[in-house]
């Protein structure tokens, strides 16, 4: 491995999107993969972070996994004013001027954040580095090297300074797995419900959980199997569980427009065969999360999952107040009746889960609705087998939110008395939820949503759903 004062420096330029799953995602893959680095800079809100590695095959690793990193490069000058920069790369270091070579033909990428410029402006930006001593020839289809250069005029965009506030200028390396989201896009999906994740987040989720080629991965409240489709694509084999017998056999209500009915084949199992990635499917049956079907010595290597949170879908669990036996005769054809599943119940029963069944160091990663004026981290539930690694924020509207909770598994229970702790600030989510002017500060718009919302015209900002379960 290199010596560390060989590393190269990168620039990691982001989507400006799920902005607080940015580093967190980043993170992720660099342990899961235990790709060396040093962070140069890596501000949480700025679409763009800084990182040394010791080489170009760890920043091509990175990107194979990332969604939330738009393309990484080579960074060959940044500075705060334009003529520093162009002093910057007037004195390259010949590692750098050697792809100057009159064989490579090149193109040079102009990416502006936050305004917009004409193309003639881009020209004139790419012309003012004509000092370069480029001997190849332009080619736009087919480049050897490709240049970027960025300017960031910050995140107002109702205030954009006269100037940037930061310039970088790079070769490119290589870009993410961005790719995938357009591939499995619920507008062309073959099978979902009202509740299935958006697929960024579901891969976010995936690269959280750090699944891999072979990992076997569950999620308890399977719902359409977005989480599946996502873990599947890095190589997981997959399988769930869902009380919801219609859900899992693809019969409930179709929720796309002018559809009367389901397809024979619209399914979990659907959805991966279109996608080729049936191999990956392990199995998904009905079942119920309070009481595991699988043998207390089985692990997982990932768990994954969205909990209904009563809003757009219920929380139930199979159970009665009647204490009478079942006929022998009923059994075949009994359907049991269901009772309501608490969300305190409902996470405890997941954190309890994992810590039995999760492999050692295997990852835990799940959403938690949250009353935003009332959160407070040292109330989110808790498990002395489960560490936490990562607590990231998507905003649903003024007054909720829902928070994706990553831990892992640092020791077995070693005995029953191991058990999740599950505070009470989750109870009354859905109270509240339907009954806002009972938050204190309600209607009063906090600094974050008001930032979120002038970076709409980027693509980031408040969830359009009211909340996804």
């Amino acid at each position: 491995m290199a010596a560390r004062n060989m590393w190269k420096s990168y620039l990691l330029w982001c989507a400006n999107e799920h902005v607080s799953f940015r580093i967190p995602e980043v993170e992720s893959v660099l342990a899961m993969y235990k790709i060396p680095h040093t962070w140069i800079d890596k501000p949480e809100e700025n679409p763009w972070m800084l990182i040394s590695m010791p080489s170009e095959e760890c920043a091509v690793k990175l990107m194979k996994r990332c969604v939330t990193v738009r393309s990484i490069i080579e960074l060959w000058a940044q500075s705060t004013t334009k003529e520093h920069l162009d002093n910057q790369l007037k004195t390259l270091p010949a590692e750098f001027t050697s792809y100057f070579k009159k064989e490579n033909k090149f193109k040079v990428v102009v990416d502006i954040f936050n305004k917009v410029i004409s193309q003639e402006e881009k020209i004139k930006k790419i012309e003012s580095f004509s000092y370069l001593p480029i001997l190849g020839s332009a080619n736009l289809k087919n480049p050897d090297v490709t240049y970027y250069y960025y300017e960031f005029f910050g995140l107002d965009a109702g205030r954009i300074p006269e100037n940037p506030f930061n310039y970088f200028f790079g070769r490119w390396i290589s870009d993410s797995e961005r790719t995938a989201v357009a591939k499995y896009s619920l507008k062309t999906r073959h099978f979902i419900g009202n509740t299935s994740m958006d697929p960024q987040l579901s891969m976010i989720m995936a690269n959280l959980a750090q699944i891999d080629n072979g990992h076997i991965v569950v999620d308890p409240f399977v719902g359409t199997g977005s989480l599946l489709v996502a873990a599947a694509h890095f190589g997981g084999y997959v399988c769930g569980t869902d009380i919801d017998y219609l859900t899992v056999h693809g019969r409930m209500k179709p929720t796309r427009a002018h559809q009367k009915k389901r397809e024979p084949n619209e399914d979990i199992k659907g959805n991966l065969k279109t996608y080729n990635l049936f191999s990956r499917y392990l199995d998904v049956f009905v079942g119920d999360a309070s009481t595991p079907v699988w043998r207390s010595n089985f692990r997982f290597d990932s768990i994954i999952t969205d909990p209904p949170y009563g809003i757009r879908e219920s929380t139930y669990k199979v159970g009665s107040k009647k204490i009478a036996p079942i006929p022998d005769e009923m059994l075949s054809t009994h359907f049991p009746s269901k009772t309501q599943y608490g969300l305190g119940d409902i996470y405890k029963d997941l954190l309890n889960f994992a810590a039995n069944n999760l492999k050692l160091h295997g990852r835990l990663v799940f959403w938690i609705p949250i009353i935003r004026m009332e959160y407070d981290p040292d109330l989110l539930p808790e498990h002395p087998c489960l560490e936490t690694i990562a607590n990231s924020e998507q905003i649903l509207n003024l007054h909720s939110s829902r928070r994706l909770i990553t831990m892992q598994k640092i020791m077995e229970p070693k005995e029953a008395i191991d058990s999740a702790i599950i505070h009470n600030l989750q109870y009354t989510f859905r109270h509240k939820f339907f009954n806002t002017s009972e938050i204190k500060g309600h209607g009063k718009e906090d600094e974050s949503v008001r930032n979120l919302t002038k970076r709409s015209k980027r693509g980031n900002g408040i969830a359009k759903l009211p909340c996804d379960k």
